[in-house]
């Protein structure tokens, strides 16, 4: 039977960008959340995107199959949905098929929208992509007829020029452009850090250690980056006294300030330690802990924080293509900025510990692509 509207859910990776690589993607009934249908494949060996656009192109044939008139097509690929609505430019000549592709299917309907989620809204379909992945890199067939996916991966081989049954294996991304760069710098030492105090909106200034650590890690900078386009701080104090150090070793660039930046708000928690949380508030201690959807008392989620510091990194992304840009943040921004690079769960977030001046660096690919290069490089603060 024939429906109305639908919502679909897609999502596409790869272990490696490119390496074993899957789809998946869900079909919802927009009312009630029912699953009216679900696709997943393995593909072989391509890159992030180009799975993202093999799901999105398998949920709109799916729609079209139940034949819905009215489609929202919901990603957490940025770069799918703003230039499947025209926003970014398609300059990957692998991608340029699938999207007209895409676009094709999208002429069937009598309205399609397309929706930016965060990757916790798209977990069914992300599990999807995930055993499809899982399915690529061991051999494994799946639901998929193989003759279906032989000619599909034919398609993607003939408009990129590339066989991947020829092509020497790398685990390095193959960027047709220059990749902007993030230098992302945790500030120095302050009091409430070396009291492992929770430490968030908070204006609190670099101690004297911290102050050296700043110009240490300017140092370290400026060996990394012989030219830096910009840096960007959060507004706080630590930050802007670490990114000024920064700056003036890498030819003065001015200071530019960015609110999205900021530190997580922990609310009531601000200034306590973690075992003075958990005795004032256990059961909110233990609802934060188990979901990033929550906020501590009066404070701000880790979604809410994601989503910020995500429209920062893509402001930068637009605004520097193919330079370097030194960021300094604070703990909790760069963790989810390098959880998101990884595309690694929620888990990482309380596994990954960044140190007091700590640099990681990570490259942004036009075409999607990403590369973390290191994560808390230390080796400069040995002697401060």
């Amino acid at each position: 039977m024939a429906v109305r509207a639908v919502v679909i859910e897609a999502d596409g990776g790869s272990r490696g960008n490119p390496g074993p690589a899957g789809y998946g993607a869900v079909v919802r009934d927009p009312e009630t959340g029912e699953v009216l249908a679900e696709r997943s494949e393995s593909i072989g060996t391509a890159t992030n995107n180009v799975a993202e656009y093999r799901g999105l192109i398998a949920g709109l044939e799916a729609a079209a199959e139940l034949g819905a008139a009215e489609v929202e097509a919901r990603m957490d690929s940025k770069l799918v949905v703003e230039q499947m609505c025209g926003r970014w430019q398609i300059k990957h000549p692998g991608l340029r098929p699938l999207a007209a592709q895409a676009a094709g299917l999208v002429s069937r309907f009598t309205a399609v929208r397309f929706t930016w989620v965060p990757r916790e809204r798209n977990r069914h379909a992300d599990a999807l992509a995930n055993a499809a992945m899982d399915a690529a890199a061991s051999g494994a067939a799946t639901a998929a007829a193989p003759a279906k996916a032989a000619a599909r991966e034919a398609t993607v081989v003939r408009a990129t020029g590339t066989d991947p049954a020829t092509t020497p294996a790398s685990w390095e991304p193959r960027p047709t452009e220059e990749a902007t760069r993030l230098i992302l710098v945790r500030h120095g030492e302050t009091e409430r850090t070396v009291q492992k105090r929770y430490s968030g909106r908070g204006d609190v200034p670099l101690t004297e250690r911290g102050r050296a650590q700043a110009r240490a890690t300017a140092a370290r900078v400026a060996a990394l980056a012989p030219s830096v386009a910009a840096v960007v701080s959060s507004p706080l104090s630590r930050c802007t006294a670490t990114a000024e150090a920064v700056a003036a070793q890498v030819g003065n660039p001015p200071v530019r300030t960015d609110d999205d930046l900021i530190e997580c708000d922990f609310g009531v928690w601000e200034g306590h330690t973690f075992a003075e949380v958990r005795e004032g508030w256990a059961a909110e201690l233990d609802a934060w802990l188990a979901s990033t959807r929550v906020a501590p008392p009066k404070g701000e989620s880790f979604v809410t924080v994601a989503e910020r510091t995500g429209r920062a990194v893509d402001r930068l992304r637009s605004a520097y293509p193919g330079e370097t840009v030194v960021v300094v943040s604070h703990v909790s921004p760069i963790k989810l900025v390098l959880r998101d690079a990884l595309a690694a769960g929620d888990a990482f977030l309380h596994r990954l510990y960044l140190d007091t001046a700590g640099i990681s660096v990570l490259d942004l690919y036009p075409d999607g692509g990403v590369a973390v290069r290191s994560v808390n490089d230390t080796s400069h603060l040995t002697d401060v």
